[in-house]
C-alpha cells in the first residue's frame, strides 16, 4: 500500500490539527477551551476515520465514523450543559 501525495498531505494535515487542538486541550485557560478542544479532536478523529475508509478502500469504516461523530456531539451538548450549569 503506498500513500499518494493527496493522501499525505491530508494526514499531515490531521497530525497537525491533532497536536494544535491537544496543546488546547491540555494549556486551556477555561473549560470552555478544554470543551471546544475534546470537540475539534472528535471531528478530526471522524476525518481520520473518513479518510482510513478511503486508503483501506473498506465502507465499514464510515459506519464507525458515522457513530462516533454522533456519539461526540452528544457527549459535548451533554458537556456544554452541564458547564452552562443553572445560568438563567
Amino acid at each position: 500500500m503506498t500513500l499518494t501525495t493527496l493522501q499525505l498531505i491530508a494526514l499531515a494535515l490531521l497530525v497537525t490539527g491533532i497536536a494544535l487542538s491537544t496543546l488546547r486541550l491540555l494549556l486551556g485557560p477555561t473549560p470552555a477551551d478544554r470543551m471546544v478542544a475534546a470537540d475539534t479532536l472528535a471531528v478530526i478523529t471522524t476525518a481520520g476515520l473518513a479518510g482510513l475508509a478511503s486508503v483501506f478502500d473498506n465502507p465499514v469504516y464510515l459506519d464507525v465514523a458515522l457513530v462516533y461523530g454522533t456519539l461526540a456531539f452528544v457527549g459535548t451538548v451533554a458537556f456544554a450543559r452541564a458547564l452552562e450549569g443553572n445560568r438563567e
